[in-house]
């Protein structure tokens, strides 16, 4: 994309990033943790419940019912995919226990175990874009629903570059709906003192692509790493990327130290 003009001061007052997919490499990570968590579980249940084990699919089951959304919403989602009911469980219910609460718990546990494990990659060309924008003037945002967001950008070495975030913590304690509602993204806004209208959001996952859409921002970029764009699209973003650095001119992505 060599539109130069296309996210500017005149347009917008901030960009606001979704975490996972789109600033650092961690979907991979949450994708891998979500089939281990349900594979683990839908073996046990086909087991006690003579029924034949069918697999977690990371393409189908991933994109429709967890990828961008809040824990809890994603487990009760998948669950409600294969028609099982589980009870709710305690916000604290030990990662082993068969309630929704403890299967995010244990999806939780395996992701935070990478990540202490292997540490975490920023995308070059969103940490170049985000670099950018600041250097613009534009306020930064990470809004995501999840839980490790200050753990992650830390590993990766780029809070510095993002004014505020609006995670699961900040979600809790605020009670904002999850994604694919727009709540978490018009938080954003409102702490940054923006109007929607004047912001950017910038998303992989559908549910965030239509959050943003809800949330009648000026621009939803959706970014396209696994295949989906046509989805994104259909989905409310207004144009899709392979990559956040797309988004900048040739002459401001051949300057970026990050490039």
């Amino acid at each position: 994309m060599n539109d130069s003009n296309l996210i500017t001061p005149e347009r917008f007052d901030a960009v606001l990033f979704d975490l996972d997919g789109v600033l650092t490499a961690t979907a991979k990570i949450h994708a891998a943790c979500w089939k281990e968590m349900f594979d683990r579980f839908l073996h046990q249940y086909a087991t006690g419940h003579s029924l034949s084990f069918q697999p977690f699919d990371l393409r189908t089951d991933y994109n429709l019912y967890v990828d961008g959304k809040a824990l809890d919403d994603g487990v009760r989602s998948f669950l409600e995919s294969r028609h099982i009911e589980l009870p709710e469980g305690s916000p604290t219910a030990p990662p082993d226990w068969e309630t929704v609460h403890g299967l995010g718990n244990q999806k939780d546990t395996l992701v935070n175990q990478v990540i202490s494990s292997d540490g975490v990659e920023a995308f070059p060309g969103s940490t170049a874009f985000a670099t950018h924008v600041r250097q613009l003037g534009l306020k930064t945002a990470v809004v995501t629903p999840s839980a490790n967001c200050e753990l992650v950008l830390r590993s990766a070495g780029i809070t510095h570059l993002f004014d505020l975030r609006v995670d699961r913590e900040v979600a809790a304690q605020e009670q904002l709906a999850g994604k694919p509602a727009p709540d978490m993204f018009l938080a954003a806004a409102d702490k940054l003192n923006v109007l929607p209208a004047r912001a950017v959001v910038i998303e992989d996952a559908i549910s965030g692509v239509q959050s943003g859409r809800a949330g009648n921002f000026g621009l939803v970029v959706g970014v396209d790493r696994r295949g989906h764009g046509d989805l994104l699209k259909a989905n409310g973003a207004d144009i899709v990327v392979k990559d956040v650095g797309d988004l900048l001119s040739p002459a401001a992505r051949n300057s970026s130290p990050y490039s």
